[in-house]
């Protein structure tokens, strides 16, 4: 749909910023600690031939901008100072590092590719975004700086014939005609479209799913092979195509498909597929296939699509398949081909590269300042990005000077400084904590110690991380507690009526106190940015947890809903929430449970020192009675549901079978039309319940519906529970600075019989769909997690799993990273905020979209409940299979990935079986 337009407020970690000065190659840093704070001139930088007076004027008017890139970001061999040093290493002369521009589409895999670039290039490409910088800004640093050495053009939604879909690029593809250039997907099409060649529908879109390629041996397919059987399988993300017979005569066809047919990911990497699963079950075949490129005799292969093309006297190449895609085979030597295309092409323009490029690069490995991360600035105005997309005021040369000359700061993720100076907010922690082995498993389990220390008065402002479902390691710990010591308080966040561009994340926080008092504020810059920061403000000795095999030490709790995604980047929020926003208890007490071996540990934090532990010995003495008196194998605890007549008929939807049918039917048409590969549709089901005991539904909920991720959360004063039974992990970060990312799409029902569920859990490892749902949002947690992580980090140790639920079959991957050191904790979630799982790919436009489809807010459900500790770990989960309870009214939410693959009466079905367990477990329990 080419007239949405998405929000230009990036939410990426801040990099170290580099400057690139007049007449310099080389960059300043703005930062911290610098190593050396001189500018050093570079008296020589690249000629361009050809370049004319006319682009040299629209280039001249570059003082008032600035352009940034991540030198945190590089492999370690590269960090430090690089004065002096050449470009070019001998023998051999080949780039010591190369500059790529990354183009980015507003994709959700722009960070795959750039993840891919850090490591080929030895350096971190510099990301902006279609449309933040002008044409003159595009030219002055290509061709004055001489700041680049090659460009790549990202995927994108949309179509290259829409100027919001694709912004500057067609503009760089038609002037730049003397630097290299590589397009993939969006930046494809726009390479034919922009030389004259139709960009149309393909026969069937192709989204998550794989082809093998044939491809003419040029220089971008080096050490690759070709043809069928080769290996070389490639992954698929588009609805458009280009018509191969507009083709122009400077363009020409160098790769496409070897067969007719889109392959799973299974039938390409899998020899012992079940013949009842094997191709041609799921698969759909082309039936009008209209793209045919050159065979190798030179005749046109009818029904095979164009997957690459290069320009005949220009270093352009495209691609339409996803080299940067996990699933894609020799994507990384594609990138490294075009490396070497890059050097081949500079040394070879001009005799005097080697001279030209003879220039100093300055690279200080600094940390920058916390308060510029994620940093909102709607978009339309004046801004430049850095390499992370992180958005700047424009600034006039000499500002840029003055600034990084004399406001540097000397912080590293914490600002040490600010620490040392209590009168700036610091709060100084103390743990304190106690074991009792195999506690756990004399006194009746988990259950039975929530109930005996949380149970009463019903069980008000408590919460529960259940780890209800440890089976094959899931879960470990369950952590809770309730309102206990005097850093206990309660935040309750609710966005302005406003959440749009204009008032983006700005809401009211009230912070209710352990004595009952009560204020509250307006946060101009959002819920996740005063988090940031209180979470920043503790100060602690490692010491004191050293022995504790959990990550949850004491600090927040709570939840996040889905509206919060306009702190993370989405252009609004049309529907407002009935619940608060997010709901967090800070947790200064708390009980963990290490299912493990049983043990039992009790913990409290404290501010300063002190010797006295009242909780802690309270505590102790509760549990060891609990010991002595533990409820018999089988016994309930005293916890009955109150019955009411009002509560006897079943959950209404807020869509019907038909509307719901027809949300889908929009969906595959935004889909067929390159507005999305996937888009995760969901509604809501609701009923009036009244009165009830609602952590006895949950603990009946939990009986019924064990999950890794469950979760109770009392937020009284709210008038909140939340009973989820989540078996979906959204993002953990550890304390050795892992994140992990473990994304279900792929739901079957249990079978009634050991045959028939053994049948389902076949069905569903073997579906062309659901493993074409489930790569498309790897792919895109790859790229979230791309944007915090070090280059080369981030991998996939389980791919397409299938774990079996009491009630379900659930397909389930793993993504994990090592986090840069420059980014916070609250950095990485907002950074993957929401999880992809519940949004669909390209996520922003995929949550605009839905936006428009869905008639409701989606509230807690799609958010995610969890932990933040007070040292920088947290783990998050997927509120889904979730009841909320909320002013005497049950709503559950659920939905779907749907894609060009999906069937809509499939999709309706698959979404109510998603309600089952938590509705079956309001009914039984009413």
């Amino acid at each position: 749909m080419g007239s949405l337009r998405l929000s230009s407020n990036l939410h990426h970690h801040q990099p170290w910023p580099i400057h690139y000065q007049p007449t310099t190659t080389y960059p300043f840093v703005e930062g911290l600690p610098c190593t050396n704070k001189n500018m050093l001139e570079s008296e020589l930088y690249v000629k361009v031939d050809n370049f004319n007076n006319k682009d040299k004027n629209r280039a001249s008017n570059h003082d008032a901008r600035k352009l940034v890139m991540s030198s945190n970001l590089m492999p370690q061999p590269l960090k430090g100072s690089y004065v002096g040093k050449k470009h070019l290493q001998e023998p051999g002369q080949k780039l010591e590092f190369v500059r790529t521009l990354l183009i980015d589409n507003y994709d959700s895999y722009t960070y795959n590719i750039y993840q891919e670039l850090s490591v080929i290039n030895g350096l971190p490409p510099v990301v902006v975004r279609n449309d933040e910088l002008a044409w003159k800004d595009i030219c002055y640093y290509l061709y004055e700086e001489n700041a680049f050495d090659n460009v790549v053009i990202s995927p994108g939604p949309g179509s290259p014939t829409c100027p919001a879909d694709i912004g500057i690029c067609l503009q760089v593809l038609l002037d730049c005609w003397d630097i290299p250039i590589l397009g993939v997907c969006l930046g494809h099409q726009a390479l034919a479209y922009v030389h004259g060649a139709k960009v149309v529908h393909a026969s069937e879109p192709v989204h998550g799913r794989l082809s093998e390629i044939e491809h003419n041996g040029c220089r971008l397919f080096n050490d690759i092979p070709s043809g069928h059987n080769s290996g070389f399988k490639v992954v698929r993300y588009h609805s458009l195509v280009v018509d191969v017979e507009s083709l122009p005569d400077e363009l020409i066809p160098i790769a496409w498909t070897s067969s007719v047919d889109a392959l799973s990911f299974i039938e390409t990497h899998k020899c012992d597929v079940p013949s009842e699963f094997a191709a041609g079950s799921f698969s759909r075949k082309v039936k009008n296939g209209s793209y045919s490129p050159f065979s190798h005799s030179g005749k046109l292969q009818r029904e095979k699509v164009l997957m690459g093309i290069m320009h005949s006297t220009r270093p352009h190449y495209g691609l339409q398949f996803h080299p940067e895609s996990i699933a894609t085979c020799h994507g990384r030597q594609i990138f490294k081909n075009f490396r070497e295309i890059t050097e081949e092409y500079w040394l070879s323009s001009r005799a005097s590269f080697l001279q030209e490029r003879n220039f100093d690069y300055t690279a200080c490995a600094q940390i920058p300042h916390v308060s510029r991360l994620f940093t909102e600035v709607p978009r339309h105005r004046q801004l430049v990005n850095n390499a992370n997309g992180q958005l700047y005021r424009k600034a006039s040369r000499s500002n840029l000077l003055e600034n990084s000359e004399g406001n540097r700061s000397c912080s590293g993720m914490v600002d040490m400084v600010n620490l040392l100076h209590p009168s700036n907010g610091v709060k100084y922690l103390k743990l304190k904590w106690k074991r009792f082995k195999n506690l756990a498993g004399q006194v009746g389990g988990a259950k039975n110690i929530f109930c005996e220390l949380y149970g009463h008065h019903k069980a008000e402002n408590t919460f529960w991380l259940d780890s209800s479902s440890i089976e094959k390691r899931r879960a470990r710990f369950s952590f809770m507690g309730g309102k206990g010591g005097t850093l206990w308080k309660q935040l309750t966040f609710k966005l302005s009526d406003r959440s749009d561009m204009t008032l983006k994340g700005r809401g009211f926080l009230s912070v209710e106190d352990a004595q009952g008092s009560t204020k509250s504020t307006i946060l101009d810059e959002g819920f996740l940015d005063f988090l940031k920061k209180e979470l920043l403000s503790f100060c602690y000795d490692e010491k004191d947890y050293e022995g504790l095999p959990f990550d949850f030490h004491g600090g927040y709790i709570g939840y996040m809903g889905y509206s919060l995604k306009v702190e993370c980047g989405a252009l609004s929020n049309r529907h407002k929430s009935g619940t608060p926003d997010a709901c967090f208890f800070f947790a200064d007490n708390l009980v963990v449970i290490d299912h493990s071996s049983n043990d039992v540990y009790v913990l409290s934090i404290d501010e300063g020192c002190t010797s006295k532990t009242p909780w802690l010995d309270d505590t102790e003495q509760k549990l060891l009675s609990l010991k002595t008196s533990a409820t018999k194998e089988g016994e309930e605890p005293n916890l009955q549901a109150l019955t009411s007549s009002q509560c006897q008929a079943s959950f209404l939807a807020d869509k019907s079978r038909e509307e719901y049918i027809k949300d889908v039917d929009k969906c595959m048409e935004y889909i067929k039309d390159g507005e999305s590969y996937e888009l995760c549709l969901t509604t809501q089901m609701r009923k009036k319940i009244g009165e009830m005991d609602s952590l006895g539904l949950y603990l009946h909920l939990r009986e019924k519906n064990p999950s890794p991720y469950a979760a109770w959360l009392n937020f009284s004063k709210e008038n909140l529970c939340i009973c989820c039974s989540s078996p979906e992990r959204f993002l953990r970060l550890d304390r050795n600075g892992i994140l992990e990312a473990k994304p279900i799409k792929g739901t079957v029902a249990r079978g009634a019989t050991l045959e028939e569920d053994e049948q389902h859990k076949l069905q569903l490892q073997y579906s062309e769909k659901d493993q074409a749902e489930n790569l498309m949002i790897v792919d895109l947690l790859r790229n979230d997690l791309g944007r915090v992580c070090e280059p080369g980090s981030v991998h996939v140790p389980h791919l397409m799993d299938v774990e079996s639920y009491a009630t379900v079959h659930t397909m389930v991957s793993t993504i994990r990273g090592k986090k840069r050191s420059d980014v916070t904790a609250v950095d990485c979630v907002r950074a993957a905020f929401p999880g992809g799982s519940m949004t669909g790919a390209p996520k922003l436009r995929s949550m605009e979209l839905l936006d428009s489809i869905e008639n409701s807010s989606r509230g807690i459900y799609s958010g995610s409940i969890g932990f933040f500790s007070y040292n920088q770990t947290f783990d998050l989960n997927i509120v889904i299979r979730t009841v909320v309870i909320h002013e005497g009214e049950a709503s559950i939410g659920a939905g779907g990935a749907i894609i060009a693959l999906s069937n809509p009466e499939d999709e309706y079905d698959e979404m109510v079986l998603k309600t089952q367990a938590p509705a079956k477990a309001v009914m039984e329990f009413l």
